[in-house]
């Protein structure tokens, strides 16, 4: 990857991230596009260059980190276990970008609870499920082309890239629920234990 592609995925991870900070902390109808381009430190023409609204910058991040996902899948060692590359490749997401470090969280039950409302509204609902719907077929081509298969032909890249997506979903809403005082990493492990085991019904 060239440098000017490296500093357009810098500018548009950290316009993602200012809106996704904003929104949690002000409530989403209380930001404007200017704050979010003011935050990220461009212009407002510049934030429209990326993005055609604040709800497509929140979900972008999560389309974004999809696609990465996506691309370790394809870089990791081909004689390694399918499943073992979806672990290392999903573990590897949650890894905080240097957007994210630059600029942490507050209070964590103030996080949470902004987290919950931001994902209640319509908009954000209706934006993240297109993301989610592209970052699906992200993952499906990456495990097709892992797994010699072929979308439309077969059904197994979809159905994986199905699972993944919903194992990544539940984990994060397990979160959430939770008040972000889990280990997410350790819920993700958790819950990719199960998937490989054929999710068995819980022991009483």
């Amino acid at each position: 990857m060239g440098l000017r592609e490296q500093k357009k995925q810098a500018t548009r991870a950290a316009l993602s991230w200012a809106a996704i900070q904003l929104a949690v902390e002000r409530g989403f109808d209380n930001v404007l596009v200017e704050d979010i381009a003011t935050a990220a430190g461009v212009s407002p023409r510049t934030f429209n260059n990326y993005f055609s609204s604040k709800a497509e910058a929140v979900a972008a991040r999560h389309l974004d980190r999809s696609v990465k996902l996506a691309d370790d899948l394809r870089d990791r060692p081909t004689d390694e276990p399918l499943w073992t590359s979806i672990r290392q490749a999903l573990l590897a997401q949650l890894e905080p970008g240097p957007e994210v470090v630059e600029h942490p969280v507050g209070d964590r039950d103030r996080w949470a609870a902004g987290v919950t409302a931001l994902m209640t509204t319509p908009s954000m609902q209706a934006e993240i499920l297109r993301a989610g719907s592209l970052a699906e077929a992200e993952i499906a081509a990456a495990i097709a082309q892992r797994t010699g298969t072929v979308i439309g032909r077969d059904l197994y890249p979809s159905l994986v890239a199905a699972v993944v997506n919903a194992t990544n979903n539940a984990c994060q809403q397990h979160y959430i629920r939770n008040d972000a005082k889990v280990d997410v990493k350790r819920v993700m492990s958790e819950a990719l234990d199960l998937v490989e085991a054929g999710l068995p019904e819980p022991s009483a």
